[in-house]
């Protein structure tokens, strides 16, 4: 066969096996398309299809093949963070400053000093603490890793759960946005690439300037024109960032959210953000786990993945209870932001892939950090889901009251 012959049937795999054991296994409740995609990309990964059938998954899965998926999936994952960041309004952010930063601060805190506390427990044994790394970047990358939210499959859950356009949709999307950007620079410190902590200041510093500019422009062109050139600001935004150290998702992300929802037609929006959902994001969620090499490492990786599990949720929801206490919030407000920020996805095992390669964590710590993005991200609706009901209809009740 050729390579696009193998290429295509990758590409059925990729969208028939998670969609039959989704339909078929009836898991949306506790288990969204989303989430059985992760969980289908890691299978068919080399930890699970490549370790049973080695010779079958370097035949699919083989190097060119990868790297078709790959650039279909970072295209895919640019836009559809990209249409998250218009959802996001500029004004609110800046009008709620307060509120963002106070929220933000403590639910990259909170999880950080639990995930801390759980990486010192670790450090006395052995199989844990990469070769490469010193005690304080272990004990900091796992921290950072307790308190990652991963945007994307977080904006998919608030669709789900029908929030995301709503006030407390883009809170959450507010704070965590801001706890984005604030990890991919500490992981910079991590690796001690002070290089890169340079460029991503002069990044910043020159998306700032550039904005003012886009903005000056976007205004002045015909609606015919404006998403080519908003296509082209993403590329190069996302191009910035990634360079800079940030992460090309942090960038994409920055590149919408300097956009005005109504510099586009809100079905144009509307229907990009479901075509974009539909056609290339599952290749994304199972591209990124076919990048995954883990060993399970005995019963003791189980272990810990709770241990961290634990530190992730109990910190997150701390953070957001302390927050909620300080600012205010309506009663029951801080368990549903708390359990949405702690949706770890896919991006917590791209956090950890960076963190093996380096060297600053084992293949079995990285294996308890998938199995705890697994974890975090399948509890989210079923936990979230009944307390958001209980939430609203004591507000109907209210209003109706009143």
């Amino acid at each position: 066969m050729n390579t696009t012959e193998i290429f295509l049937i990758a590409m059925l795999l990729i969208f028939v096996a998670p969609y039959l054991l989704w339909r078929l296994g009836r898991t949306d409740y506790f288990a969204p398309l989303v989430v059985v995609q992760i969980v289908m990309g890691i299978l068919l990964g080399p930890g699970v299809l490549g370790a049973a059938f080695p010779q079958y998954h370097a035949f699919v899965f083989n190097p060119d093949v990868v790297k078709t998926l790959n650039g279909i999936a970072w295209w895919g994952v640019m836009l559809f963070v990209m249409l998250a960041g218009i959802e996001l309004d500029l004004k609110k952010v800046w009008q709620y400053r307060r509120e963002s930063v106070t929220t933000a601060g403590l639910s990259l805190s909170m999880p950080l000093l639990f995930g801390c506390g759980a990486a010192l427990l670790l450090v006395g044994y052995q199989g844990w603490m990469g070769p490469r790394a010193a005690t304080w970047q272990f004990t900091l990358g796992i921290g950072m890793a307790c308190a990652v939210t991963a945007l994307p499959v977080l904006v998919l859950l608030m669709e789900k759960l029908g929030i995301l356009r709503q006030p407390m949709g883009q809170r959450i999307m507010r704070y965590a946005s801001l706890d984005d950007v604030a990890i991919w620079g500490v992981l910079a410190l991590i690796m001690l690439d002070w290089e890169r902590v340079g460029r991503q200041a002069g990044f910043l510093a020159g998306f700032t300037l550039l904005t003012f500019l886009y903005r000056r422009l976007m205004a002045r062109l015909p609606k015919s024109d404006r998403w080519y050139v908003a296509l082209i600001w993403l590329i190069a935004c996302a191009f910035g960032a990634d360079w800079a150290g940030l992460h090309y998702m942090v960038g994409a992300f920055l590149a919408g959210v300097v956009m005005d929802a109504d510099w586009f037609e809100q079905e144009q929006l509307d229907s990009l953000f479901r075509n974009v959902l539909l056609v290339l994001m599952p290749v994304f969620f199972l591209s990124t786990g076919l990048r995954t090499k883990w060993d399970l490492g005995g019963y003791s990786v189980f272990f810990v993945a709770g241990l961290l599990l634990f530190a992730s949720c109990g910190g997150k929801l701390a953070g957001a209870h302390i927050a909620g206490r300080a600012l205010g919030w309506k009663r029951g407000e801080a368990t549903i932001i708390g359990w949405l920020l702690q949706t770890k996805g896919l991006i917590e095992i791209i956090f950890a892939n960076i963190l093996l390669d380096k060297g600053i964590i084992t293949s079995e710590m990285f294996t308890a950090l998938l199995l705890m993005a697994v974890a975090s991200t399948m509890l989210t609706i079923p936990v979230v889901h009944p307390k958001l009901n209980r939430s609203q209809n004591a507000g109907l009740v209210n209003q109706a009251s009143s």
